[in-house]
């Protein structure tokens, strides 16, 4: 690891009023997220034109308002933007490249006819597709995976752009806090000190409640509440056997595997009931009916074109197995023992640890402290649980103890991405793809890349100016004044921060420790607290920056990120709202459920 240059300047300490009064300093930290929100769902800008303003803004905002010295600031903008591309842009990148090449090779007409086959219904093949697969690619990698794959399978499905991006981003909630192998979970635990295994567990007595209602709601999202009643005994197997799994993996096992699990019980128990029932009428959208595949269509139709010629069983194993490839790749670069292996072997991250990193652990994933930010920003109280000593700021020791870390580690093997970019030559070879065709879709992969991925970046830059900033423990402290009510409101600061960060894990960095510090003061169960913050901000994995342009870029409808926000934005809200009433009957009424 290279050393940052030794600091020649005060570092500096959080302020979380710098205008004197909570309800101006909040209105400030509020500006640059209102600004992007409004240039997106609003005014309609170019995603990349919002994010910049929006950067501009939050950098405007924390030099001016909040006192952050500038260079301090401009590296944050960089480390984010950096963070953006790796590992952020390179999932989609190759989820994106491994999708294109298997309708290059023809393989996906395969898989949307087998698919078919299953199911004709719309509504069933989005509860296959969106839920159960996207909780399973959830639970082994995480970081918008599930929305990139799941978003492009449905639109090789036949659906249309702006269902298969927002159903894709709808589902990918309720199996977020049990994400990448439990990382959330585990995150969280180390923050505020309360055993994973506890969180864990009574995250598992919050979200099986929501698994039972995101399925049905991605129903009624596309048809209705008549569509709903046509096909509920698919929402509740589908959902059912996924909440069932996630209650027990989670309360007598652990978190890790919660995901993989429920997903693959939940997509093998909806395939097989697919096989023994079918929807009365077949569910298609709108404008495709006039194709032949109406609503009015009978179960016996149905079951006669399922039962028409179909693609020898070879064909169709050797048509899903890019998906094979990847769901193996993803597992294996998720497991703990497999990312250390990948990062320079366990001997590699133990010497690393001690202040040793060997050569070849240098070589899979250099790290660099950046320069005017690492260990330079102090997060202050009540975000963190003692105040800020002024007097020892300069001493190393205490910056490296107290101060936040800024560490950009260049993880090029271990890295999520690399393990789809591995199935995708995988399946190169397998499918013997020439390498002139594998090089041509590489080439056009990136040609119509280049706009999501400015923008993913410019999206981290804001959520890092934003977090280094103080801004977001500014929103984050306004919610920590609604006394009684606080138990539903953690769930909504949950939601803020994955909202502003993009992600559940950071959400918990974020708050976890101010969410235990508030419980107590406020006398509420810090187990049901903290865990709120996870489970609540899985709602707002819907609506963040970084999925939205995920799922533009894999439906190919950049400049069009408005419109999909407009389209998630109120699912994302109920959503949220019912979970906190779920906590704040857990913590007034069921109180014997919080361990």
């Amino acid at each position: 690891m290279m050393a940052a240059p030794e600091m020649t300047w005060t570092p500096w300490i959080q302020v979380y009023d710098p205008l004197g009064s909570p309800w101006l300093s909040t209105a400030a930290a509020a500006f640059p997220i209102v600004l992007l929100l409004a240039a997106l769902a609003l005014l309609e800008w170019r995603a990349y034109l919002a994010a910049l303003a929006g950067l501009v803004s939050a950098l405007a905002v924390a030099v001016l308002v909040y006192g952050m010295p500038l260079p301090t600031a401009t590296a944050t903008a960089l480390y984010g933007a950096a963070y953006g591309f790796l590992p952020i842009g390179w999932i989609i990148l190759n989820a994106v490249f491994l999708y294109n090449l298997t309708v290059h090779t023809g393989q996906f007409e395969i898989v949307k006819s087998s698919v078919g086959r299953l199911s004709k219904d719309r509504r069933v093949q989005a509860l296959l597709v969106a839920f159960s697969f996207g909780a399973f690619i959830e639970g082994a990698s995480g970081f918008g995976t599930p929305v990139a794959i799941c978003s492009a399978l449905l639109i090789g499905l036949g659906f249309t752009p702006l269902y298969a991006a927002g159903l894709s981003l709808i589902a990918n909630t309720a199996p977020v806090a049990f994400g990448a192998i439990g990382t959330p979970i585990l995150t969280l635990a180390a923050v505020t000190g309360i055993p994973s295994q506890t969180l864990g567990a009574m995250a598992g007595r919050q979200l099986p409640f929501v698994s039972l209602i995101v399925p049905a709601w991605l129903v009624v999202t596309m048809s209705g509440w008549r569509g709903l009643r046509g096909v509920w005994p698919a929402v509740l197997v589908c959902g059912g056997s996924f909440a069932v799994v996630q209650y027990a993996w989670s309360n007598f096992v652990g978190p890790e595997l919660v995901d993989i699990a429920g997903g693959l019980v939940s997509v093998a128990a909806l395939a097989l009931f697919a096989r023994v029932w079918q929807p009365r009428d077949v569910w298609e959208f709108p404008q495709n009916r006039e194709a032949g595949a109406g609503p009015g269509r009978s179960r016996s139709e149905v079951q006669e074109s399922l039962a028409g010629s179909a693609p020898p069983r070879a064909a169709v194993v050797r048509a899903w197995m890019p998906w094979l490839f990847l769901s193996l790749a993803v597992i294996l670069w998720g497991l703990p023992p497999g990312k250390a292996f990948l990062n320079g072997g366990p001997r590699g991250l133990a010497t690393y640890r001690a202040g040793e990193r060997p050569y070849v652990s240098r070589v899979l994933s250099p790290s660099w402290n950046v320069p005017l930010l690492h260990r330079g920003v102090f997060r202050d109280y009540p975000v963190v649980p003692a105040p800020v000593d002024r007097a020892r700021i300069q001493d190393p020791a205490y910056r490296n103890e107290r101060a936040e870390a800024a560490l950009f580690t260049l993880n090029w093997v271990s890295a999520t991405g690399t393990a789809i970019l591995l199935a995708a030559v995988a399946t190169a070879l397998f499918l013997r793809v020439s390498l002139t065709d594998f090089f041509s879709v590489a080439v056009m992969t990136a040609r119509r890349m280049r706009a999501s991925l400015a923008t993913i970046m410019l999206m981290l830059a804001l959520g890092f100016v934003t977090r280094y900033g103080g801004t977001d423990a500014t929103l984050g402290l306004a919610f920590t004044k609604t006394g009684w009510l606080y138990p539903f409101f953690a769930a909504l600061l949950g939601w803020l921060g994955v909202a502003l960060t993009g992600s559940d894990t950071s959400s918990n960095v974020l708050f976890g420790s101010l969410q235990k510090i508030t419980a107590e003061q406020l006398g509420f169960n810090p187990v049901l607290i903290v865990t709120a913050n996870s489970t609540g901000g899985v709602m707002g994995k819907m609506i963040d920056a970084q999925s939205i342009v995920v799922s533009t870029a894999s439906t190919g409808q950049v400049g069009q990120e408005g419109r999909i926000l407009r389209f998630v934005f109120w699912h994302s809200v109920a959503l949220v709202v019912i979970m906190g009433i779920i906590v704040m009957l857990q913590a007034y009424v069921f109180t014997w459920m919080v361990p």
